[in-house]
């Protein structure tokens, strides 16, 4: 099965968000090298509770409007072939939004968008990926 394996969060002011999450719901937050990127763990490491961790990063663009319709985090898909995947994803009617990149020595990362215009990311892991 490809399973969802992480989530993002985009943030315009991403002190906020850390100050925000780690309040509300007891999130742990750290900085990935000396990237405006934090993983964010969900549960301790020995937890038993069902759920996956996810990553936050300024955001890029500006926000939908508030009429626009949901405005959510992005989950990432684990998948054993990116370019396989991209391609089924273009055939069957999706579009690309932010095209294959690598996350050095870890894995193959890029975002599509659904035929309802929602964005998702595709993850391959690859310790190969430069």
């Amino acid at each position: 099965m490809n399973r969802v394996i992480h989530f993002e969060i985009q943030a315009d002011k991403p002190q906020r968000a850390i100050d925000f999450y780690t309040a509300v719901f007891g999130w742990k937050f750290e900085r990935w090298k000396k990237d405006e990127y934090w993983l964010i763990t969900t549960a301790g490491k020995d937890s038993k509770e069902p759920g996956i961790d996810g990553g936050l990063l300024p955001r890029k663009t500006r926000t939908p409007p508030d009429s626009f319709g949901s405005n959510a985090y992005v989950c990432s898909i684990q998948v054993e072939s990116f370019d396989k995947t991209a391609k089924k994803i273009l055939s069957e009617g999706g579009a690309i939004t932010m095209p294959k990149f690598a996350l050095p020595k870890m894995a193959w990362q890029g975002y599509f968008m659904d035929t309802e215009g929602n964005t998702f990311g595709v993850h391959q892991p690859d310790p190969k990926a430069m």
